[in-house]
């Protein structure tokens, strides 16, 4: 039987992106959360939490964006020019707070404050450069003869500006809850408050992207259902099998709210992911088969079979130390943060 390579890679770029937002999501919304907190020490347990994980997060960025460029370069080759700008924004900002991250802990006093704002600066550069990025993919590029054919700046728009700022308060609600699964007495006090205004926040900027999204290109509307020419004609026969996915997340979020409010430590994060999985699922019940929307699909834009035997080859050797690692750190660094204890002590 032969491997449909063509698929198999998409699900690869597909599962490593959803594991980077996902993973990725949590420590950057924890810098998006570092302004708020009351202190030096509090910043000092949020940013330990995150320690043992964050650089081994973008693990999974690297193997999508290298992903995408070995095994569908001319993907590549439509989005990047597309998307230049926003992709630099969110790499600056990824190396920023890398920085801040090592800085911090070495500065004094003024330098200490610096790298703190530095750090939450770079997490709120990176959140906003992805959701620029995300809705700059959502609402489609200009393609003519396979290649970008349109401005530097069509990503720039009031769409992907609303993308950004849901992005930027989803992450926050990752963080929040992280926070309330990491930390204890007053943090975990300030995250539940957090979380709970985080979550206010994603249900209506979630609403207003979804059905702001209905209005970016008639396909995707097509596809929920809808008729846009008609002002929103629904075929239930169409939207009906998908109504899953957005329950799956009205799920997640009453999950976040319920147990938030409960001051449960575990469950507020697992409902967070159930609401970034819902969109995820969202954004793949719009977009699929196309990886450049709306032109491109995902086996036209695919490298040669051979070559993307031979990268399976190496990733099926590499892909699971990856996962094994991973899933060891978070095992070895379970449970609470202590104020005594976490990164340079």
């Amino acid at each position: 039987m032969m491997l449909d390579l063509q698929l198999i890679w998409a699900g690869l770029i597909a599962t490593a992106v959803l594991l980077y937002v996902t993973l990725d999501g949590f420590d950057l919304g924890v810098g998006i959360l570092f302004p708020f907190a009351k202190s030096k020490e509090e910043r000092d347990v949020m940013m330990n939490t995150i320690a043992p994980v964050w650089d081994g997060n973008e693990t999974w960025l690297v193997l999508g964006g290298g992903g995408l460029l070995a095994a569908f370069p001319l993907a590549y080759s439509v989005l990047m020019p597309a998307l230049y700008l926003p992709v630099l924004l969110m790499l600056a900002g990824l190396i920023l707070r890398g920085v801040a991250f090592e800085f911090r802990f070495r500065a004094r006093n003024r330098g200490r404050k610096f790298w703190t704002q530095m750090f939450a600066g770079g997490s709120i550069l990176t959140a906003l450069a992805q959701g620029l990025i995300l809705g700059g993919f959502i609402q489609g590029v200009t393609v003519a003869d396979n290649r970008f054919a349109g401005g530097p700046f069509d990503w720039l728009t009031p769409y992907t500006l609303l993308v950004a700022a849901g992005i930027v308060v989803g992450y926050a609600l990752l963080g929040g809850t992280w926070l309330m699964m990491k930390t204890s007495d007053n943090l975990h006090g300030d995250a539940k408050r957090w979380t709970l205004i985080s979550a206010a926040g994603v249900a209506v900027l979630l609403a207003a992207v979804s059905v702001a999204t209905l209005f970016v290109h008639p396909r995707i509307a097509d596809r929920w259902g809808f008729d846009a020419s008609a002002g929103l004609a629904v075929d239930w026969a169409t939207l009906a099998p998908l109504l899953a996915i957005p329950v799956l997340g009205l799920a997640g979020l009453a999950v976040v709210f319920a147990m938030a409010r409960k001051g449960s430590h575990r469950w507020p994060f697992v409902g967070a992911m159930v609401v970034f999985l819902s969109g995820y699922l969202g954004l793949a019940a719009s977009f699929m088969p196309s990886i450049v929307p709306y032109d491109i699909d995902f086996r036209q834009a695919a490298a040669p079979d051979n070559a993307l035997a031979l990268m399976l080859v190496g990733t099926a050797a590499i892909l699971p130390l990856i996962l094994g690692y991973t899933g060891w750190v978070y095992w070895v660094f379970r449970g609470k943060m202590d104020a005594d204890a976490g990164y340079h002590h």
